[in-house]
């Protein structure tokens, strides 16, 4: 029976394995309260851009306003309290210049002048931190960028734990790939890093700029990290993406993808080999095959380079009929 047959030859491809890899942001800002409280306003929307410094949420502030209030209040009325000990002292120590009050009565009063003006800077003090505190009931945002998700309501009562919104900022990206630990001997720094989409079309390339130097006791695997470009916004933060991972560079032969049968989950492909006789006869092999590559499969094992793949006909042939090849180049 003639068949077309298509020499295997050897190709370089790449070695590389293919991990699920989670996006993360270095340039969003997780923002949380520094007081607890009961939101009265939300001054933004999601997926706003906003400014540094741009009103975000505002939280009741009546009860620090009232505790601002006791404590300036308070700094007022020490402040008169230093006014006398100033006059009081002024006064005692004229007395004691003309011989009228002793040394002792001089030292006291300017005891209890350094004793009110002590009492007041302490009070000085009080109220600015009692008015910085005020401040952090409006939240505000920190840097530039973009308003995420806001999961709070007005009248939610929030605490210093509490995720009241995201400030994201777009740019780099950095990928979370997790290696196997067997595969852990492998691993260097600028390793090249692929991302690729569910069809393994290449969305950007990259390398590996970090490797722990730990391994994960849960999932015995090692965190890599590799910065990511997202110069046009393709990809998202905490997105799942594929990473694939190149480890080098191989030789591999390949061969047709129409030569190549699946049957059962199993890959399988007729080879022409010479008998005693001096003809061919064909036998199927069973294949180990890698990626696509073109109109190729890059297979494993199974093949060697220099066999002659049967291309057309491989639904008639049978294990071990004689055959007459024919060389095709398409």
């Amino acid at each position: 029976m003639p068949v077309q047959v298509k020499t295997a030859h050897p190709a370089n491809v790449n070695d590389t394995t293919d991990y699920v890899a989670t996006l993360k942001s270095r340039d969003t800002a997780a923002i949380m309260p520094q007081v607890d409280g009961i939101i009265t306003q939300i001054y933004v929307h999601s997926g706003q851009h906003v400014a540094p410094g741009t009103r975000l949420i505002q939280i009741d502030p009546a009860k620090q306003q009232a505790a601002v209030k006791s404590q300036e209040d308070a700094r007022a009325a020490q402040e008169a309290q230093v006014k006398w000990a100033q006059q009081n002292y002024t006064r005692i120590s004229g007395l004691a210049n003309a011989g009228v009050v002793s040394r002792q009565d001089l030292d006291q009063a300017r005891a209890a002048l350094d004793a009110a003006q002590s009492q007041l800077q302490a009070l000085g003090a009080n109220v600015r931190e009692q008015q910085v505190q005020l401040n952090y009931y409006q939240v505000v945002a920190p840097r530039a960028g973009i308003v995420g998700d806001i999961p709070v309501r007005v009248g939610d009562r929030v605490q210093t734990t509490t995720l009241l919104t995201t400030v994201d900022r777009p740019g780099t990206l950095e990928a979370y790939v997790y290696i196997p630990v067997e595969k852990s001997a492998q691993l260097k720094m600028n390793l090249p890093v692929e991302l690729v989409d569910a069809s393994g079309k290449r969305l950007a390339s990259s390398h590996v700029s970090f490797i722990s130097p730990q391994v994960d006791n849960t999932t015995q695997t090692v965190l890599v990290k590799a910065q990511v470009p997202n110069n046009n916004d393709a990809l998202r933060n905490a997105q799942f993406i594929r990473a694939r991972v190149v480890w080098g560079r191989q030789q591999h032969p390949v061969v047709p993808v129409i030569a190549v049968s699946r049957i059962g989950g199993l890959y399988f492909a007729f080879v022409a080999e010479s008998d005693s006789k001096g003809g061919y006869v064909v036998h199927q092999k069973p294949l180990q095959v890698g990626e696509i590559v073109g109109n190729d499969y890059v297979v494993l094992d199974g093949i060697k380079a220099g066999d002659k793949v049967v291309v057309t006909g491989t639904q008639f042939l049978i294990d071990g009929i004689p055959v007459v090849p024919q060389e095709t180049t398409s």
